[in-house]
């Protein structure tokens, strides 16, 4: 929880999951005791880079990960600071927007089906998307505004993150499905007991 929306946590329920919400600085051992099937990373406000403790723990969390069969996988989805956060703990960079994205009908492109959404957003910080890795990571979404990374995945681990808020109540639903991808990526990768 970096300042995580309740819009978000409705989604997750109305789902059905079983939600549990950890303070910001927690640690990835603490989480793995969860023994969670995803991991949500919450929007919320600043400097990504500021946020220290959350990308260590996001970087143990992908190192624990990386050691497990691909059934014993927890997915990771990342929203705005949650976004930003995934691209540092991946090895990307971040950087500060001239002028933030603020507000409603901000038009993104989802490059893996070529849709065009209307999303809501209120950032003041981006990815680089010329910082990551490009042989672990990709971008997937694009603000066509300005050409900022709006959203990346990891190629071989189930981790993906959108800069924008497909919980925005009220705001446009565009993006909603991004949370029925969440769900399908849990059940593909987590081992259910």
């Amino acid at each position: 929880d970096f300042g995580i929306k309740f819009n978000t946590l409705r989604n997750l329920a109305q789902r059905g999951c079983q939600v549990i919400v950890v303070p910001a600085t927690t640690s990835s051992k603490a989480i793995l005791d969860f023994a969670p099937h995803g991991i949500l990373v919450s929007n919320g406000p600043g400097d990504p880079s500021a946020v220290t403790y959350g990308i260590e723990a996001l970087k143990g969390l992908i190192k624990n990960m990386s050691g497990r069969s691909e059934k014993e996988r927890f997915a990771i989805m990342g929203i705005c600071l949650g976004h930003q956060l995934l691209g540092l703990a991946l090895g990307g960079k971040t950087f500060k927007l001239k002028f933030g994205h603020r507000g409603g009908n901000h038009p993104v492109k989802d490059l893996t089906t070529g849709k065009i959404e209307i999303t809501s957003q209120n950032h003041g910080f981006a990815v680089d998307a010329t910082s990551l890795p490009a042989s672990e990571v990709e971008m997937t979404h694009v603000n066509l505004n300005d050409q900022t990374c709006e959203g990346l995945r990891h190629k071989k681990l189930p981790i993906f993150a959108v800069q924008y808020h497909p919980e925005a109540a009220p705001g446009p639903h565009d993006a909603a499905y991004l949370f029925d991808r969440f769900i399908k990526t849990m059940s593909e990768h987590a081992q259910t007991n």
